[in-house]
């Protein structure tokens, strides 16, 4: 028998021999006493806990420094210097949610403890009543993403690592071509390819084409609709797009990844036919083909063609992400996370996803603030169902306001890497570029129907 066998056994009959005669001191002296264990033990640092934080105030942060209305809720702490933002961006009807955030969402939530985020996620999501609506869902997510900041600041650790830590280096992202026939886009395609970019949306003339072509609509000249009102040939656009894909196909080869918008903008059964004339220029995938009223023609899109489908933009409440993803509708998650109310609802969407091979796709146009994403990386960073990003541009202006944006290198979105979500505001800087209540989304038919979105 071995020394090592032989101890622990010794060691074990020595007790036994002691209980056996009432040693009662022996066996203390041999294994130590309660008060002396207690008086050894040190609690870590984790196991202590942190004292509770209470909600000081909430309020919106407006600024307009690249043309778009943003909105960032800025929620005070009873923790001197403590605060979080969160973006509660709704470009086209900014004021309303404004009003909601300072007049209703303060009130709600001031006294409440800044770290129980699911409870003040339903509480407030039902606090109205009514609810699901883009005004109020923005003003919850400014509020829930700025939680989630505070969080990851007295976490001492980037929102990410919250959400699980990194399933990537960094995050790929899309940027988007333009031109106003097809030989531009591919110009504008290969230069994005010289800056490192894997992944390009082509668009000829914007969504729709509505700016590749010079024909004056009859509604204009009958005087009929607003006079910055746009116009689309929708015959026109969808000849387009098949000649499009193929001329970039042919300058800028097989390798980079191709993505186009249809922006809801046809009929059904005309966006089934355009994107099953796509399939062999092999989209990565196809944006919005259906508006969220015509859900139910993704039956025959999915039995029509093989071509990767991107859907959710106009969503605004979470549980309509629900049938289409167990039934499989499409392959990509495109949800705008303010719309649908911050990072606690859209991570629950990307987990439902990754049942179904789902993969996220969040929006991220220039109508989302910094902050917006800087939320939306951080659970890209942290997801494993991560399908692809939107890439942005923040100018000069832009980045003298947020501290800590973002940033872009060969075709990737990097975070800041400090607790929280990294971005920062500078009050003063963003009231030189007030907001307005202007919004043109209004685009009309030959005869001046009009057409959705």
């Amino acid at each position: 028998m071995n020394n090592n066998t032989f101890e622990p056994q010794q060691n074990r009959r020595d007790a036994l021999k002691m209980l056996g005669a009432g040693s009662a001191a022996g066996l203390l002296g041999l294994l130590g006493s309660a008060d002396r264990a207690h008086a050894h033990y040190t609690q870590p640092a984790y196991a202590r806990g942190m004292a509770p934080v209470k909600i000081k105030s909430v309020k919106a942060i407006v600024t307009a420094p690249q043309g778009s209305n943003l909105i960032v809720v800025k929620v005070e702490t009873t923790e001197p210097g403590l605060y979080g933002l969160g973006c509660a961006t709704f470009t086209q009807r900014a004021f309303a949610v404004v009003t909601a955030i300072d007049t209703y969402l303060n009130e709600f939530c001031v006294g409440k403890d800044v770290d129980n985020i699911e409870d003040m996620w339903h509480s407030t999501y039902v606090s109205s009543y009514w609810r699901n609506g883009p005004v109020l869902n923005n003003a919850l997510s400014g509020l829930d993403e700025a939680l989630w900041d505070i969080k990851g600041k007295r976490a001492g650790m980037p929102v990410y690592q919250l959400l699980g830590g990194k399933a990537r280096f960094a995050i790929p992202c899309y940027t988007h071509a333009n031109g106003n026939t097809p030989e531009a886009v591919a110009d504008d395609v290969q230069r994005i390819m010289d800056r490192g970019f894997k992944y390009i949306r082509i668009q000829q003339g914007g969504y729709g084409a509505v700016g590749a072509t010079e024909q004056k609509p009859d509604f204009k000249a009958a005087g009929f609709g607003g006079a910055t009102d746009n116009y689309m040939n929708e015959r026109a656009y969808l000849k387009s797009v098949p000649k499009l894909f193929e001329a970039v196909r042919k300058r800028c080869g097989e390798d980079i990844e191709l993505l186009h918008d249809i922006h809801e903008r046809v009929q059904p059964m005309d966006a089934i036919n355009m994107i099953k004339a796509l399939e062999t220029y092999r989209p990565f995938f196809i944006e919005d083909p259906f508006s969220p009223e015509n859900m139910g023609w993704f039956r025959q899109l999915r039995q029509s063609t093989t071509v990767p489908i991107a859907m959710g933009e106009l969503f605004n409440n979470v549980n309509e992400f629900r049938d289409p993803m167990a039934n499989q509708w499409f392959d990509y998650i495109r949800c705008h996370v303010s719309q649908i109310g911050g990072i606690t609802p859209a991570m629950k969407v990307a987990r439902l996803g990754e049942w179904f091979n789902i993969k996220t796709a969040w929006h991220g146009p220039g109508d989302v603030s910094p902050v917006g994403h800087a939320a939306h990386a951080h659970i890209d960073l942290a997801v494993w169902n991560f399908g692809i990003q939107e890439a942005v541009s923040f100018n000069e202006k832009t980045q003298a306001i947020f501290k800590g944006c973002p940033t872009m290198k060969d075709g990737y979105m990097s975070v800041n890497e400090v607790p929280g979500l990294g971005v920062d505001i500078d009050e003063k800087e963003a009231a030189k570029y007030p907001i307005t209540s202007k919004s043109n989304w209004q685009v009309r038919k030959f005869d001046g129907t009009s057409i959705r979105p």
